[in-house]
């Protein structure tokens, strides 16, 4: 039997409305399918960071737990280095210690950041009070400009030690005793401030150059 199919005749306002129709369904079944693939993100994303964490703790523990055994294991090689070499402690914060082959070695140090006690605004007050009455002509201009450069502040409101000595040179090459002066009480209120204990590792490739060990995660 043939099978007869039957046609709907639309006016032109109901064709439009029909399209608008479709439209706005389409619309809506996007905007569920786009709000279910957010929603799997987010299970993805809480899955994933579940799996990861637990993983990384155990990296960090382990990391933990070696180099504090490391540390202890050469606490006691710099003693006996003091001892041996008769050295004094003179604030030495870097160790380097390369085995008999000259192909390992292991390097333990603190990080240090520069910091000063009150004392030091005398000393600058000093250094900028010699050193701008120095200003006559462009010569002595361009000294004040180095001077007052070296004593310029970093983004959290340092003076930076490697600055300071350059400023040493200076007040030393002037023979002033003022301008060395303000050096000097500077210098005698630096305070460095200990941040973190480091270990670095390395090792010589087969170039002969000494190739460090990734012991973190961006090195590694």
């Amino acid at each position: 039997m043939e099978t007869v199919k039957q046609t709907v005749e639309m006016t032109l306002e109901e064709q439009i409305e029909f399209e608008a129709f479709k439209e706005e369904q389409a619309a809506k079944r996007a905007k569920e399918q786009a709000k279910r693939d957010r929603e799997a993100y987010k299970e993805l994303v809480d899955e994933t960071i579940e799996s990861a964490i637990p993983d990384l703790q155990s990296v960090s523990d382990c990391i933990k737990t070696v180099k504090q055994g490391v540390l202890e294991d050469f606490r006691r090689v710099v003693e006996m280095k003091s001892e041996v070499l008769k050295l004094k402690k003179d604030g030495q914060r870097t160790d380097t210690f390369t085995n008999s082959a000259g192909d390992k070695r292991i390097i333990i140090g603190v990080y240090t950041t520069d910091g000063y006690r009150d004392t030091v605004e005398d000393g600058i007050a000093i250094v900028k009070e010699y050193i701008e009455g120095l200003a006559s002509d462009s010569k002595t201009r361009a000294l004040v400009k180095m001077v007052l450069r070296l004593l310029a502040r970093d983004a959290k409101g340092t003076l930076k030690a490697s600055r300071i000595v350059q400023l040493r040179k200076l007040a030393e090459e002037s023979g002033n005793e003022r301008f060395i002066e303000g050096v000097q009480i500077i210098e005698e209120a630096y305070q460095p401030a200990i941040s973190k204990q480091f270990i670095r590792a390395e090792i010589k490739n087969d170039n002969g150059a000494w190739v460090s060990i990734p012991l973190g995660m961006t090195e590694a």
